[in-house]
């Protein structure tokens, strides 16, 4: 009789062990992207609220101006860091197509960040100094939950064979898989 190990058997990749481990492997992979986009996003915020402070102040733009123009430097700022930092394993296929995309997600980014700080500028009539911050601010944070999904699942693809190549490398770690053995002819 043989002894159990206490784990299912059945097709390599099916035990309870490798689906944790498969679900813990994409939950760590997921974690870096997020903190990735977050250091590019930061940085992104920091460029954002400095030229948007600077126009804001130093010249006599409007506020809502002063913060479609910060929103595009900051955006270009961005995509410099996605593509070489956040996102540099992903597909460099598509070059035009991928910025094309970026462009597109950003000019959407930067209507939900800039209609936050529309309606509350011209809506509510809230234009202090410290309320143009706090409802950019806001803007910012409801386009960035925007831009993270588009361009993590339409912009920066994952590439197909490095998923493959991961669940064929989980294959080989199972340790229940029988040997193969050849039957000559």
């Amino acid at each position: 009789m043989k002894a159990t190990t206490g784990r299912r058997s059945g097709p390599a990749g099916s035990g309870p062990s490798s689906r944790i481990g498969a679900l813990r492997q994409r939950f760590d992979t997921l974690a870096r992207e997020i903190a990735k986009f977050g250091v590019v996003g930061a940085l992104g915020v920091l460029v954002n609220f400095a030229v948007f402070n600077l126009m804001r102040h130093g010249t006599d733009l409007q506020v809502v101006r002063a913060s479609v123009i910060a929103t595009v430097v900051a955006i270009a700022f961005n995509y410099v860091g996605f593509r070489y930092f956040t996102y540099r394993d992903r597909d460099k296929s598509g070059r035009a197509k991928e910025l094309t995309l970026f462009l597109l997600f950003s000019v959407v980014g930067l209507v939900i960040e800039n209609g936050v700080l529309y309606a509350a500028t011209y809506g509510f009539g809230w234009d202090s100094q410290l309320q143009s911050n706090v409802f950019k601010f806001l803007g910012m944070g409801l386009a960035t939950l925007f831009r993270f999904w588009s361009y993590r699942s339409w912009v920066f693809k994952a590439l197909p064979a490095r998923e493959t190549v991961a669940r064929a490398e989980s294959f080989l770690d199972e340790s229940d898989v029988p040997p193969v053995h050849r039957v000559k002819p």
